[in-house]
């Protein structure tokens, strides 16, 4: 089963002196995929067992991010007022607070 890649995979696997076989998806898939590769940095980044490589997959999870505003037709900063309003009604995580029961 394929997996969405970054736009220089496919350069990279020619580099190697293998051939890729790719499509473009269109815009339903692409978002059905999104979904999926940030399920998949997320996953790395849950694991990740130094800052350094916390850092890389969040960087990752980022440009999953960013890819999925401009599917969707959306801006950061609409990202951003959804995010600050969820904060001011039910709060961040800066506290901490983990709910056992």
């Amino acid at each position: 089963m394929g997996k969405l890649v970054r736009d220089n995979i496919p350069d990279i696997i020619l580099a190697n002196g293998e051939t890729p076989k790719t499509r473009v998806l269109d815009n339903e898939e692409y978002l059905k995929e999104l979904g999926r590769k940030a399920v998949e940095e997320a996953s790395e980044f849950a694991v990740a067992v130094n800052p350094e490589d916390a850092l890389e997959e969040l960087a990752d999870l980022q440009e999953v991010i960013n890819a999925s505003l401009v599917a969707l037709g959306k801006t950061p900063h609409e990202l951003e007022v959804v995010r600050a309003k969820k904060a001011e009604e039910r709060g961040d995580f800066s506290s901490r607070i983990f709910l056992e029961s």
